[in-house]
């Protein structure tokens, strides 16, 4: 994290080559100011004002910063989290350099797409934690669906999926200390006003974008809002524990349910399985070949042809 802010500081010209040295010596969280008045300035695409303009929420992106270019987005968001930032803070940038994924896979971020991460404080259980992350999924296709997108699926446990192809992937952090999680950190990418050829050549084939499957441009501006008003009436259900709504939302949605898997699991155990449904802790059910039924808690299922 500490290059990562140094790094930031440096591009925005914040400081001087030798004050930058001076301060991989101390303590970074004196400049969480700096970096917040950096996020605070005029961008090129993603335009503060445009976004919170009549935005209906209540906490969720009232205290908004955006940024040209940074690593990570999530890391951004652990480090000011850490700093003194309101419930619901978001993060954006219209580019991300350093960006990774579930497992510490790739994520191309360039220009034109949604990169943004939520600074969520939600009282909950440890257990309920990955119900986060199925009901951030719910949010991004209900808002999908709002500007036009047939059928927006969702893959367990963190991908959007259209027409088989995925348009956003969800990464979920926590904050934790002493054993207590402080934040919990919801990381967004949709893949917006992008050609596919932007991608790496690697990512091309599994990856579609909003541009591409409604043949246009899409308002990046009011697609964050959009999502930013989802994402708080779904963060409310989840702090009255209704938690059975948002699984039944995401079980209409599903694009797993149904499906033969791979199911690749920690520590290298593989096999394959039939989805048969969702538990409500949001955990995969699967029917493995032997017939013995399986909780898939984490890890991955590759959809088989």
């Amino acid at each position: 994290m500490q290059n990562e802010i140094v790094n930031l500081l440096k591009k925005e010209k914040k400081f001087s080559d030798e004050t930058i040295n001076e301060i991989k010596e101390v303590n970074l969280n004196d400049f969480a100011e700096v970096v917040k008045e950096i996020g605070k300035q005029d961008t090129d695409y993603i335009k503060s004002s445009e976004i919170l303009k009549d935005l209906n929420t209540k906490y969720v992106g009232k205290n908004l910063y955006v940024f040209k270019e940074v690593s990570s987005t999530n890391t951004l968001a652990k480090f000011l989290s850490m700093n003194d930032v309101e419930n619901g803070t978001v993060i954006i940038s219209e580019k991300q350099t350093q960006a990774k994924g579930r497992s510490g896979k790739q994520w191309a971020s360039p220009l034109g797409g949604v990169w943004m991460s939520i600074i969520l404080n939600p009282n909950v259980d440890h257990s309920k934690l990955p119900l986060i992350t199925l009901a951030t999924g719910v949010a991004v296709a209900k808002t999908l669906e709002s500007i036009g997108v047939e059928n927006p699926e969702i893959k367990w446990p963190n991908d959007i999926m259209i027409n088989g192809k995925k348009v956003c992937g969800i990464l979920t952090e926590a904050v934790a200390k002493f054993n207590t999680i402080e934040n919990v950190i919801i990381g967004v990418g949709i893949d917006a006003n992008l050609d596919v050829e932007q991608f790496p050549e690697e990512l091309r084939e599994g990856t579609t974008t909003l541009k591409k499957e409604l043949g246009r441009d899409g308002n990046e501006n009011l697609l964050i809002k959009t999502f930013l008003e989802e994402f708080e009436k779904i963060s409310e259900q989840f702090s009255h524990e209704g938690y059975e709504d948002i699984l039944k939302e995401w079980r209409k949605r599903s694009y797993s349910i149904g499906k033969i898997v791979e199911v690749r699991e920690p520590f290298n155990t593989y096999y394959d399985a039939y989805v048969l449904g969702l538990s409500k802790e949001g955990a995969l059910v699967v029917e493995k070949i032997d017939g013995t039924l399986e909780k898939v808690i984490s890890g991955e299922c590759i959809i088989k042809n």
